[in-house]
């Protein structure tokens, strides 16, 4: 069976600040919620630590279809996931099986209410527009030093 997670999106995940969990309620009204601590648990699952989402719990509780979507924004491109998620609570007995990542991750700072785990259905990609309609002349390299210059981020030089 292959994997519904490759190395590429697990990699992606480990380099993006933030992903956008996409929820919906009882009328079929989306919200996207910023989420900063997550991690690619397993080959088709995603947790996410409930720090102070109410509405994206109610939302699950109601409506367990979800997309969590995160990209590299210098290189304009990441990953969409379809899936089903599940709220899970402390003194569930399957909590300690997806707390330990996200734990290591929150510390001290940001208690986890819950998790939301996120099983997986279905990938896309995400990518900017320039890689399909230039594709012979856009590189990540070429889109991360276009951000740069957007952003006016400058970069560090390293003497190690």
């Amino acid at each position: 069976m292959t994997a519904l997670f490759n190395s590429d999106l697990k990699e992606m995940a480990e380099r993006s600040v933030l992903c956008w969990l996409a929820t919906a309620d009882d009328s079929g009204q989306p919200n996207v919620s910023p989420k900063e601590v997550f991690a690619v648990a397993d080959d088709e699952h995603i947790v996410v630590a409930n720090i102070a989402s109410p509405g994206s719990a109610k939302n699950i509780h109601i409506n367990s279809k979800v997309c969590l979507s995160f990209i590299d924004v210098f290189a304009q491109k990441g990953f969409k996931v379809y899936g089903v998620a599940s709220d899970v609570k402390q003194g569930q007995t399957e909590y300690f099986r997806w707390v330990e990542p996200l734990r290591m991750m929150a510390g001290d700072r940001f208690p986890i209410q819950s998790i939301f785990v996120v099983r997986g259905t279905a990938v896309e990609p995400i990518i900017a527009p320039s890689y399909r309609l230039y594709p012979r002349e856009t590189t990540e390299a070429s889109q991360v030093q276009a951000a740069l210059r957007t952003y006016r981020v400058k970069q560090e030089v390293s003497n190690v």
